[in-house]
């Protein structure tokens, strides 16, 4: 009964030519159809990941896009988008800067590296700023930095608390000094909020770096992180170059910051928009959405 012998193997003969004329047919597999846990290896199949796009195994919490964020955030249908008409300019004469801009306009559909506005979360009203890592790593360039200084200073104006999630890599090279010359734009814009006795809450996902961590992600009133997100000024690698140590694996992660007194609490994405609603609620002004 050979006939039905199940073979162990299927023998390819490396030597075999493939005629012009015959076909091959070639595999289609989609893009993004699994995900690698960075925290505990895993190989997730990507319809398994809810809207949170948490890791299944461990809950390690993979990077959102800025709408991604605020679907997730903000009461569905009231986010007001602002200043969607400024637009990047090539200060310093970078070559090939120019074209980088418009690629990537064009793959993520943003204006830039920032998305701000105003929106009710839990059905109390902010100012909203949303940093997205996918538009050249949520760099700090003259537009993000002119976009953040006006969103405080319209919350100021409307007496309304302000929540930035900050992902970024730093200041925009490419723009030069005129990049980091945002810290202290910004900086001073929070002051005023913070002066006209208002509430400023900060939530640092992954990565938070370089100059947003030197100046406004580090200066709200509440700073919260999510789990696992990597916050720091200074990467790991010249670190310890410079100090000719090895840091340990927790270097530069959110948990440590919390042990250091750095921020004031690691919170869940699942329990993001509640615990963000709550501070509204005890620390924000009285302002709440009006049902129809």
């Amino acid at each position: 009964m050979a006939l039905f012998k199940k073979k162990k193997y299927i023998r390819i003969n490396p030597k075999r030519q493939v005629s012009t004329t015959e076909k091959i047919i070639k595999p289609q597999i989609p893009d993004d159809l699994w995900e690698k846990c960075p925290k505990c290896k895993k190989i997730i199949y990507t319809k398994d990941m809810s809207e949170n796009k948490t890791c299944t195994n461990c809950g390690y919490c993979f990077r959102l896009s800025a709408k991604e964020r605020l679907k997730l955030i903000v009461d569905e249908g009231t986010f007001e988008e602002w200043d969607t008409d400024i637009l990047s300019e090539n200060p310093i004469d970078f070559p090939g800067y120019d074209q980088k801009i418009a690629a990537v306009r064009k793959k993520t559909g943003l204006h830039e590296a920032v998305v701000t506005g105003k929106g009710f979360i839990n059905q109390h009203e902010a100012v909203i700023g949303v940093m997205d890592s996918q538009f050249i790593m949520g760099s700090m360039g003259m537009v993000v930095g002119e976009k953040i200084t006006r969103a405080f200073e319209r919350g100021t104006a409307l007496a309304l608390p302000v929540i930035i999630f900050t992902a970024s890599g730093g200041a925009r090279m490419q723009e030069g000094i005129l990049s980091l010359m945002q810290m202290g734009k910004i900086s001073a814009a929070v002051k005023r909020h913070h002066e006209a006795g208002l509430l400023y809450i900060a939530v640092l996902t992954d990565p938070t770096t370089g100059g947003v961590t030197a100046s406004f992600a580090m200066q709200g009133d509440i700073i919260l992180a999510e789990p696992q997100a990597t916050i720091g000024f200074a990467g790991r690698r010249v670190i310890e170059q410079t100090i000719k140590q090895k840091l340990p694996e927790s270097f530069q992660k959110a948990e440590h910051l919390l042990e250091k007194g750095f921020i004031d609490k690691i919170v869940a994405r699942e329990e993001l928009k509640k615990v963000l609603g709550f501070l509204l609620k005890v620390h924000g002004p009285v302002r709440r959405q009006v049902d129809d």
